[in-house]
Order: structure tokens, then C-alpha cells, then sequence
């Protein structure tokens, strides 16, 4: 299990089945994973938050609410989580839902302990890189907060590939107090090229 996140991620198990909870639960501990295992999907709703660094293996069949409906049930919510799907029954129309809804996989049991083991650790890797990527954009737009007006009327016009000149035309300004103003924002933004720059801005809101 390599290339996670340093926080020790967790792994929600929701199955009706107390074997299978507890079978499951030695397995992903074994592995170095925090474990939260659950009885039915009520009792899993009841949680406040998920965890940050976490996916859920959630049994398709069980009594009242259903696995799949759990997972229409999270995403109403906006909890964004990744889904491994076990079932014993391999329902065809169950596992083209389930993976048109985001499931991570769909394994019908008895499975093997490397498959559950490999797709955890792809919802994992996934749940990392979105993590990072959501730090990275949090932290450009901050950098992107700190640019004056003027700065970030220039830093729009100059990632429009607009030159020097047409910026101080536009602006009403010197074209010497242009070069001044994008050498403020590529320092304040840390970036060394104006293309690098002009990839990073894709990722903010429109109007940042």
C-alpha cells in the first residue's frame, strides 16, 4: 500500500454480515489501514463527516436501505467518497450502476484479498491526488489574493498573450510601469514562465 497520504487513511466497511465484517476488518488491518466497520447503511448515515483520507466497501444487499441506495444517499449529501461494491449475487444491471454512479469496483464475492487490497488502494491513490490538487488550487488562489488590482487587471491581459505595449495601451499606463507590474505578480505568484502561469490561472474560479 504506497504513495498514500501520510495521515493514516481509514476505511469504512458497511455489511449486514458480522463474519464478513470482521473478516474484512482483520484483512484491511493487516495492511496498516484504520478500520470503521458498520451493520447497515443507517448506522454509517449517522456519522457527522467522513474522514478526509478514506473509501468505503459497501455490501450491495442488505435489508432497508441498500448499498446502492447509500450511494445515491452520499452523493445527495455531497459526500464525496470513493465506493468499492461487494456483492454475492454479480447482478449485472447492479454493477452498471453502481460504476456509472463513480464505484471505484465491483467485486462479487467470494473474492480474492489482493482484489479488495488493489481497489482500496486505487480509491485511496485517487482520494490522495484529489486531496493535493484542492491544496495546490487553495494555495494559488491565496497567492492570487495577495495581487493588487492594477496587478491582476495585468496578470488577465498578459495571460490573454496581450504584449507589453497593448497592456499599457489598454491601461492607460507607462509601458515600463507594465514590466514592473508583471514582475511583481510572476514573483508574487511564484512562477518563472509566463506559460506555466497562464496553465496554473486555468485552475482557479472564472473572476478570481
Amino acid at each position: 500500500m504506497k504513495n498514500l497520504p501520510v495521515t493514516s487513511p481509514t476505511v469504512y466497511v458497511v455489511d449486514d454480515d458480522v463474519s464478513i465484517r470482521e473478516s474484512l476488518s482483520s484483512l484491511i488491518r493487516a495492511e496498516g489501514l484504520a478500520v470503521e466497520v458498520f451493520a447497515s447503511p443507517l448506522e454509517f448515515l449517522s456519522l457527522e463527516r467522513l474522514k478526509d483520507f478514506s473509501c468505503v466497501v459497501l455490501d450491495v444487499r442488505m435489508p432497508g436501505l441498500d448499498g446502492l441506495s447509500l450511494q445515491d444517499e452520499l452523493t445527495r449529501r455531497g459526500w464525496e467518497v470513493p465506493i468499492i461494491f461487494i456483492t454475492g449475487h454479480g447482478d449485472v444491471p447492479d454493477a452498471v450502476r453502481a460504476m456509472k454512479a463513480g464505484a471505484i469496483d465491483f467485486l462479487k464475492k467470494p473474492f480474492e484479498d489482493f482484489a479488495l487490497l488493489g481497489a482500496i488502494t486505487s480509491a485511496l491513490s485517487r482520494v490522495s491526488s484529489e486531496f493535493h490538487m484542492k491544496l495546490e488550487t487553495a494555495e494559488l488562489q491565496a497567492r492570487h489574493d495577495q495581487l493588487t488590482p492594477r496587478e491582476k487587471e495585468v496578470l488577465n491581459l498578459a495571460i490573454q498573450g496581450k504584449p507589453n505595449k497593448i497592456i499599457a495601451l489598454e491601461l492607460g499606463i507607462s509601458e515600463s510601469t507594465i514590466k514592473v507590474h508583471r514582475h511583481n505578480v510572476m514573483n508574487k505568484m511564484r512562477f518563472r514562465s509566463l506559460p506555466e502561469l497562464v496553465i496554473a490561472m486555468q485552475r482557479l474560479k472564472p473572476g478570481a
